[in-house]
């Protein structure tokens, strides 16, 4: 049975989706269905259950996985390995972010890392902090990138950058004509807010908190593009990462105010396993995020090397 295979079996079950498996590993979603089938057939029994529209891995699909997710990992492992003995940059990187990070700030380093390193391929996903560091934790990516990343004994945590957060409202609002507010100017006004559990929003009250300071939330919601929308159409403020905004206040949909009486941030990290072995991709990918040289000079160098 190859290799390709148990992979692909592996990420599904992970996943329960065969969309997303095929997305991981640059296949359709009909070769996916193909490749289960052709491993349900050679052991006789099933392996993926639909259950109520959901996929369910079966007791018997669950001995599977456990064996083939150590076999892939050994079998990365060994690649690895290799490529580093013959200095090769190469294979598959498997990274997992959150969706402010990945879309508006790991877009434009991953264009140049591809372009230094054509013969990677990466597999990007997009998933909440906790679940990112419980899949560090377990094996199934090779390192994620989280903001507010909690501490766990297993868990290795490389600070990358720190993000300042701001305050967006309607070019319209009376907030829209000041450079910078202090924070008591916000108590008491309509926003729009990050859910509860995202680690942002908790950072963010804390803040307010220790300034006596509170909104009034009138929405509460698990992603930046909708927030940036609410404001958009004037339903109320709210403190987002400054990098995630940029495009729309260039276009003047929406404006950014600072804080003049306490600089807030957002720390951002990348995390990985403890005694995790990095491939040579996986390292050269984080130099391309953790440089402190400017994104021509990285890519430059890259291509020398």
């Amino acid at each position: 049975m190859h290799i390709e295979t148990l992979k692909v079996f592996c990420d599904v079950a992970e996943t329960r989706s065969f969309s997303t498996a095929a997305s991981q590993n640059f296949i359709t979603q009909s070769a996916v269905s193909q490749q289960i089938r052709a491993l349900e057939t050679k052991y006789g029994c099933k392996l993926i259950e639909r259950t109520r529209g959901a996929l369910r891995v079966t007791p018997a699909g669950e001995i599977v996985y456990q064996a083939s997710k150590e076999i892939v990992q050994r079998y990365l492992e060994m690649e690895g390995g290799l490529q580093s003995l013959n200095h090769r940059v190469g294979g598959t990187l498997r990274i997992a972010t959150v969706y402010s990070v990945g879309l508006y700030e790991l877009s434009s380093p991953l264009r140049r890392f591809l372009r230094a390193y054509p013969q990677v391929k990466v597999q990007l996903a997009y998933s909440r902090s906790s679940e990112i560091q419980e899949d560090v934790l377990r094996g199934a990516i090779d390192f994620g990138i989280v903001a507010y990343p909690a501490r766990r004994p297993q868990l290795v945590i490389m600070p990358f950058r720190e993000d300042r957060l701001v305050l967006i409202c309607h070019p319209q609002h009376p907030l829209a004509s000041y450079k910078q507010i202090s924070m008591q100017r916000i108590h008491g006004e309509a926003a729009i807010g990050f859910e509860r559990d995202i680690a942002t929003r908790r950072a963010i009250d804390r803040a307010l908190r220790a300034r006596g300071v509170a909104l009034r939330y009138v929405s509460e919601v698990d992603n930046i593009d909708t927030i940036k929308r609410f404001v958009e159409v004037g339903q109320g403020v709210a403190i987002v990462p400054e990098p995630a905004v940029q495009s729309e206040v260039k276009s003047e949909t929406l404006t950014v105010v600072q804080f003049s009486d306490e600089q807030l941030s957002r720390p951002l990290a990348i995390i990985h396993r403890k005694g995790k072995q990095f491939s040579p991709a996986a390292e050269r990918f984080i130099e391309f995020l953790t440089s402190k040289k400017s994104p021509d000079e990285a890519e430059a160098n890259t291509k020398a090397d």
